[in-house]
């Protein structure tokens, strides 16, 4: 077997004795202004563009990617040799203005790209990146539609068909339930491609699927019918793949029908603990996957360095777009990438070095990340449970 080539965080973290400029680099807890860069890269910094949402109804996640990116950054940058330049532009989840900023990205001198955060603006957007031959990596945008057909396009995200088989794998060999049901957005990618894989795996592996209803966006506000189908179908256990924000009105509502399944999530529903104005006790119960728990001793420094700089406790998406920032940084250094090479020079040279054998990197949402030749991340999944108001990783 060939020795992996390995880029520890820990120890890279180890050996940075305070985090450089992190609180001045323009990314901070609140929506920035958009074009905001990293103040602490040199002259001959790679430019890294960013894409994602830091305003509108899915700027929780963009926020989170970016803060996550730039304390990445600022960590690289403070170790001296290579140095980054980060560029984070808003797209407000809307495909349209993610292209939009791609094409702000390349006029700035962009040479590989950290992004989209939401799926629908990375479908188009890696639609562009293929033609143009940028290296694009996304830290959440989990649609196999991201990349299909591109050889440039890495995901550090599950995909959405994997999570709903590992979802369904759990439920079976945990014996959670026996009858199951299933509620997800059909107007969602993520959601609808995570509750189709879910509910073949479900049936595959013994489990009776006894509701399966929808909703068509994330303003539904509304789930009597819903629920109701559930719990006269006797289901123990509702799958949800869907984002916090409707979860957190599912939760309420099944509490006021009396109706006490277990309620179990993917990704998208990290975050419903620091949801503003939510009661916290109505997830109690609550399982998810993530590959991500700031409780676990492994995230310590992590949580503290994003604490300190934006005042709350990391999610899962801050933690990808770390993870994005040092997988790039691993494969930039594996490949001989400099602040001179064109970006068509540094695709090619990103997309062997992702793709080589003997590449891995260990991050925080997992241990031994490889990358395949179709973009997709191989790791082992976390579920985590709520207890206590805090998650507990099982």
């Amino acid at each position: 077997m060939k020795k992996k080539n390995v880029c520890s965080f820990v120890l890279a973290a180890a050996m940075v004795a305070t985090l450089a400029g992190c609180g001045n680099s323009g990314a901070s807890s609140t929506p920035a202004a958009s074009g905001s860069a990293s103040g602490s890269a040199s002259a001959a910094a790679i430019k890294i563009g960013g894409i994602g949402p830091l305003t509108g109804g899915a700027a929780t996640y963009g926020i989170a990617t970016r803060n996550g990116a730039q304390i990445a950054v600022d960590e690289i940058n403070a170790m001296g040799g290579m140095q980054f330049e980060l560029n984070f532009q808003d797209d407000e989840a809307d495909p349209e203005k993610g292209v939009n900023a791609y094409h702000t990205l390349q006029d700035w001198g962009m040479q590989l790209l950290y992004g989209c955060t939401t799926t629908g603006s990375c479908v188009n957007v890696a639609a562009e990146t293929y033609g143009d031959r940028y290296f694009q990596l996304t830290p959440s945008a989990s649609s196999t539609d991201v990349t299909n057909g591109k050889d440039n396009v890495f995901q550090v995200c599950f995909t959405d068909p994997g999570q709903g088989v590992t979802a369904a794998d759990y439920v079976a060999e945990q014996g959670l339930a026996k009858k199951v049901a299933v509620l997800y957005n059909n107007g969602d990618a993520y959601s609808t491609g995570i509750a189709t894989a879910f509910t073949a795996e479900a049936a595959a592996k013994g489990l009776e699927v006894v509701s399966n209803t929808t909703f068509p966006d994330d303003t539904n506000s509304d789930f009597s019918v819903q629920l109701a189908d559930a719990k006269n179908n006797g289901a123990e256990l509702v799958f949800m793949p869907i984002y916090y924000t409707p979860a957190s009105l599912v939760l309420n509502q099944a509490k006021s029908m009396d109706y006490s399944p277990i309620f179990f999530g993917g990704d998208g529903m990290d975050g419903i603990l620091t949801m503003e104005g939510f009661d916290t006790t109505l997830a109690e119960g609550l399982m998810l996957m993530t590959p991500f728990n700031a409780s676990d001793a492994g995230a310590a420094d992590f949580v503290s360095k994003y604490q300190a700089a934006y005042g709350e406790t990391p999610n899962q998406f801050a933690a990808d777009g770390y993870d994005c920032i040092y997988a790039i940084y691993a494969a930039c250094q594996k490949a001989g990438i400099t602040a001179e090479m064109g970006h068509e020079d540094v695709c090619e040279a990103m997309i062997e070095a992702f793709t080589a054998s003997d590449f891995s990197v260990d991050g925080l949402t997992g241990a031994g990340m490889t990358w395949g030749t179709n973009g997709e991340v191989s790791k082992a999944p976390v579920v985590v449970k709520v207890e206590n108001g805090a998650y507990a990783t099982l």
